[in-house]
């Protein structure tokens, strides 16, 4: 994590110190929640609608941190305290990141995309980590405060940052590629997440496709070629890009330059060949459900052999890999049924594909769980009926759902779907007991919805899992 002076941290920040004394005060960190302050570090109070981090900063010194920022439109504490001054504590958390990383040997690979950031970020860092050392984005921490938090926990001997760049609004992805400048670029794919506020799918691959605004010249995008949006975007004569950079292609279609073959899947996850003219045809697996994670692994393998990690502990690192919790999350519970948690978030596309792994499961019944898909816009309502007629009676014996917008799949389902095997509820106890009644050994229930919904809380009596 970083480590200077206080006069290091006023000089990287845009600040200036309140007293010349604390200019060789060591700083060791950087916190912006007072509740969490680690000995040593440096206390950023942000400043936001119903909140104010001013107010603690007094707390914060108090409970070990060496220092903090204070922002220049806020009256002086009373008590003498080792500050530096800044014109916003934001902009200088930010500032601070984009210098630090500066100062550091490292290369840095960032990814975006409407699905699949998460695991294929986890899957990009198992991969880098059998040769390099790695620091990685820790859960959501993907926004203007996380990621130049996450930077700046980052040990100062990290050979290949791997940060995840999340977005809800064109901008944020620009902001977050040039504070950190990567060397590589990954999106994964281009969704209908955010419709709500950016509109269209194209809209959404704009704002996706400005994380190689900042990449570095020489870098390189590694992207889905089987989405025209992103070409159609890449090519969009305002579409900012470095003078110099390369593009590398994953996705079913034979014009990628990563093509899977042969994708098997089976009890634990996926497996697949992939045939080179230098390497040949080579195996991998990995712990996950679907066929949209073969393409997440893709998305890796080609960061992989980038780096030139040598193809045996590629393959290794895939088939160990450790991913965030709730993204098709396979536990077996204490009563003999499996559970496929995938309730971290949700869009239609991402719904169908857990739908595509439920129907693929062997034996017992498929119980679907399906909950409201948020900030999907004007469309809302025709999106979730869309995803509920896209539902097979053969591949899904029960559909249930949660939400008024879930409701709206139900609908969806009930013109083609027989009527006793399609079930809504808008309590959340009801619908536990519900399943409580049905749900036999063997059986398989997935779980999906937005995050907001909360929907692994119905399973809790059978299962506790932390996230």
């Amino acid at each position: 994590m970083i480590e200077t002076n206080l006069q290091g941290i006023a000089s990287m920040c845009g600040g200036e110190l309140l007293r010349a004394q604390d200019e060789q005060q060591l700083i060791t960190g950087v916190c912006t929640d007072s509740r969490q302050i680690a000995q040593g570090g440096l206390f950023v109070p942000l400043v936001g609608e119903r909140f104010d981090g001013h107010t603690y900063v007094e707390q914060a010194i108090a409970d070990g941190a060496h220092a903090a920022l204070w922002q220049k439109d806020h009256p002086l504490p009373k008590a003498p305290l080792p500050l530096v001054l800044v014109e916003d504590t934001l902009e200088a958390l930010q500032l601070l990141a984009s210098n630090y990383i500066r100062t550091l040997p490292v290369k840095v690979v960032a990814v975006t995309g409407s699905n699949g950031k998460t695991t294929t970020k986890d899957l990009i860092a198992s991969v880098l980590s059998r040769t390099f050392r790695v620091h990685k984005t820790d859960g959501n921490f993907n926004n203007h405060i996380g990621l130049p938090l996450t930077v700046l926990r980052m040990p100062k001997d990290t050979d290949i940052a791997v940060l995840e760049m999340g977005m809800s609004s064109r901008g944020e992805i620009e902001l977050l590629t040039k504070l950190v400048h990567p060397d590589v670029a990954v999106i994964t794919n281009v969704g209908e997440a955010h419709l709500l506020q950016l509109g269209s799918r194209e809209e959404i691959a704009r704002a996706k496709m400005e994380i190689i605004s900042g990449l570095k010249p020489d870098g390189v995008l590694i992207c889905h070629g089987d989405e025209p949006l992103l070409a159609q975007v890449f090519n969009e004569e305002q579409t900012e890009k470095p003078a110099s950079m390369s593009v590398i292609t994953f996705g079913l279609g034979i014009h990628c330059d990563y093509r899977p073959e042969g994708i098997m899947q089976h009890e634990d996850g996926m497996s697949f060949t992939l045939t080179s003219p230098s390497i040949g045809t080579s195996l991998y697996s990995i712990p996950l459900l679907g066929r949209h994670n073969v393409l997440n692994a893709l998305a890796a393998l080609a960061v992989g052999r980038l780096f030139r990690v040598p193809e045996p502990m590629i393959s290794a690192a895939m088939s160990s890999a450790s991913i965030s919790g709730m993204r098709i999350e396979k536990t077996v519970t204490k009563d003999g049924w499996i559970l496929l948690n995938d309730a971290y978030n949700a869009s239609p596309t991402a719904m169908k594909a857990a739908l595509d792994v439920l129907a693929s499961v062997k034996g017992g019944s498929r119980i679907a769980i399906l909950g409201d898909m948020l900030e999907l816009g004007p469309r809302e309502v025709e999106l979730h009926e869309e995803v509920g007629a896209g539902i097979s009676a053969d591949t899904v014996d029960e559909l249930i759902t949660y939400g008024k917008l879930g409701a709206a799949i139900a609908k969806g389902a009930k013109g083609h779907f027989p009527a006793e095997a399609v079930h809504s509820f808008d309590d959340k106890n009801a619908l536990r007991d519900y399943l409580l009644n049905i749900v036999k050994p063997g059986d398989t229930v997935l779980l999906k919805a937005s995050r907001g919904m909360k929907l692994e809380e119905i399973v809790e009596p059978w299962i506790s899992t932390e996230h």
